[in-house]
């Protein structure tokens, strides 16, 4: 899937193509697309040793450098670190916990992704802050919580 990866400090950005990999446990970017575009490094208080998909160590050994970025995809917007290492031809790798949040729904004939869910502290609302206030006011409770209450 593609996503915008935008710098903090400019606001210039880039899309990439984004693997989604429901084994990792980190959101990890190649440090070549880093280095090409111009992302501002933060190093990390602790290295953290990575390993690779098959088990073996990753080339860069152990992770020193993450990136803050704004991450992009159609209308929603988030701002995260993103654990530089080495990933070969992948740009940028979603870890599970960011899927499971997000709850995506993929269409495998169609190759339509969509995010299903977010928390609104992740969610670029397009609405108006009346409309969204509007909204909360109507809230009706979910199946699950009638049950809570009862």
């Amino acid at each position: 899937m593609n996503i915008g990866i935008e710098k903090i400090d400019t606001h210039k950005g880039i899309t990439v193509e984004a693997f989604l990999d429901s084994g990792a446990i980190e959101i990890f970017m190649d440090r070549k697309i880093a280095a090409r575009h111009g992302f501002k490094l933060q190093k990390l208080e602790r290295p953290v040793v990575v390993k690779n998909v098959d088990g073996t160590n990753n080339s860069t050994r152990a992770i020193i450098h993450q990136v803050k970025v704004n991450v992009y995809y159609k209308n929603h917007i988030e701002r995260m670190r993103i654990n530089i290492c080495n990933l070969g031809r992948i740009e940028v790798i979603l870890e599970m916990p960011w899927l499971q949040v997000h709850n995506l729904e993929i269409n495998w004939k169609t190759e339509k992704v969509k995010i299903m869910r977010c928390l609104l502290l992740y969610r670029r609302n397009t609405k108006r802050k009346e409309d969204r206030k509007a909204e909360k006011k109507k809230r009706v409770a979910t199946i699950e919580e009638e049950k809570f209450v009862r």
